[in-house]
C-alpha cells in the first residue's frame, strides 16, 4: 500500500463531506471507482473503503496496473498454472483469489490492455476468473475498488476502456477532491508533516511557519496535492536552520545558478521604486522617492487583496457568505477557505457555522 500519507488528514468541508461519502459507500457490497489527480490519496480512500465495509477482516490487496509490465497483467490478476508461459514453473494464484473474501483494489485502471479488461469484466459480472493455462474457472468473492486520475468517460470515448467494464465498475463514483479545493487543509497537513519529519529527523523543536511560508503553501495551486504538499513541507524542515521555517522552495529543481526574477534586458536589474517615465515627469509637489524605500511583499499584497474582495463581497450580498462566494465565482467551501484565514483581519466576529 502507498505509504505517501499513513492515514487520511483534513478538517475541510469539502474532505468531511468526501469521508461521509466513503463511509456510507463502504457498507453495500458493490464495485466503486475512485476518480482523482495523481497525489490526492486514491489508495487511502480504497483502504478506508474496505476497512469500513463488511469485508472488513478480509485481505485488501493492491495492483498498480500503470507499475507492472503489460505482459505480466493478465498472470498478475488472474494467475498462471505450470507451464502456462517461459518461466511459470509451478502454479501461483494471482491478486483476485489473494483477495477473495475482501477487497482488490486496481489502481491506474487506464493502464489496463484491452485483453485483460474482457477477463475483468468476466470476473466482476460472475465472479470467476481463469488461470493463464487452466480449462476451468475459478470462483473468487473479491469487491472491486478501480482508481483513475482522468474521466473513464473520456477513456471510454477514446476506446481505452471497455464501455461495458465501466458500466459494471460504476455503481459509486467517488470524486478525490484536489487539495486546492480543501481550503483550510493545507496549514493543518503541512503542521502535521512538519512535526512529523522533525521528530524523525531527532529534533526536539515543534516546527512553525512564518506567515509568509505560510501563505506561499496556501497561494500554491498543488499539481501533486498531499504528496507534493508533504515533500514540499519535509524539504523546508530539513532545510531551516531553526524549528521557524521562513522559506518554502515550491521548486526543488530550480537552479542557484538561474538568473534573478527581476532582471531584464542586458543584465540590468531595476531599481525601486521605479522611475517614471520622461512622458510623465514626477509632480514638483511630490517628494522625491527615498532610495531606500521598499516594494510590498507579494504575500502581503495577495492577502490584503483577498480581504478586500472579502469585504466587498460580504457587503455587496448583505452579510450572507453563500450569497458572496457567487458573487466572486467561488463556491461556498472555498468561500468558507477565504473567510477562515483571514477572519482576524477582517473583525469578522464569530465564525458562522
Amino acid at each position: 500500500m502507498n505509504t505517501a500519507v499513513s492515514e487520511a488528514l483534513g478538517q475541510s468541508d469539502a474532505f468531511l463531506a468526501f469521508m461521509e461519502r466513503v463511509a456510507a459507500v463502504a457498507g453495500v457490497d458493490r464495485p466503486v471507482i475512485l476518480v482523482g489527480e495523481r497525489g490526492t490519496g486514491k489508495e487511502l480512500a480504497a483502504a478506508r473503503l474496505h476497512f469500513h465495509s463488511p469485508r472488513w477482516e478480509g485481505p485488501f490487496v493492491a495492483a498498480n496496473l500503470a507499475a507492472l509490465p503489460r505482459s505480466l497483467v493478465e498472470a498478475e490478476l488472474f494467475g498462471h498454472e505450470a507451464g502456462a508461459f517461459t518461466g511459470a514453473l509451478k502454479r501461483r494464484a494471482g491478486r483476485f483469489e489473494a483477495a477473495s473474501g475482501g477487497t482488490l483494489f486496481l489502481d491506474e485502471l487506464q493502464a489496463t490492455p484491452k485483453p485483460v479488461q474482457e477477463k475483468l469484466l468476466r470476473a466482476v459480472e460472475y465472479g470467476v476468473i481463469e488461470r493463464l493455462g487452466a480449462s476451468e474457472p475459478v470462483a473468487v468473492d473479491a469487491r472491486i475498488v478501480a482508481a483513475a486520475n482522468v474521466d473513464p468517460r473520456t477513456l471510454v470515448s477514446r476506446g481505452k476502456l471497455l464501455p461495458d467494464l465501466l458500466d459494471r465498475l460504476a455503481f459509486a463514483v467517488l470524486h478525490v477532491p484536489p487539495l486546492r479545493a480543501r481550503l483550510g487543509d493545507i496549514a493543518y497537513l503541512a503542521g502535521r508533516f512538519a512535526a512529523r519529519f522533525a521528530a524523525e529527523l531527532g529534533r526536539p523543536d515543534l516546527p512553525s511557519f512564518s506567515p509568509s511560508a505560510l501563505h506561499t503553501l496556501e497561494s500554491h495551486s498543488w499539481p501533486g496535492n498531499i504528496r507534493e504538499l508533504k515533500n514540499t513541507v519535509e524539504r523546508a524542515v530539513f532545510d531551516a536552520p531553526t524549528s521557524r521555517i521562513d522559506a518554502i522552495a515550491l521548486d526543488p529543481f530550480a537552479s542557484p545558478y538561474d538568473p534573478p526574477a527581476g532582471e531584464v534586458q542586458e543584465g540590468l536589474i531595476p531599481s525601486w521604486p521605479p522611475e517614471a517615465s520622461s512622458s510623465s515627469p514626477p509632480s514638483s509637489s511630490s517628494p522625491p522617492p527615498s532610495p531606500s524605500s521598499s516594494p510590498p511583499t507579494w504575500s502581503s499584497s495577495l492577502a490584503s487583496f483577498e480581504r478586500s474582495l472579502l469585504r466587498q463581497a460580504l457587503a455587496a450580498a448583505g452579510g450572507n457568505q453563500r450569497r458572496a462566494a457567487a458573487l466572486l465565482g467561488l463556491t461556498y467551501d472555498q468561500f468558507r477557505g477565504h473567510y477562515r484565514k483571514h477572519a482576524a483581519a477582517l473583525d469578522a466576529g464569530p465564525k458562522a457555522p
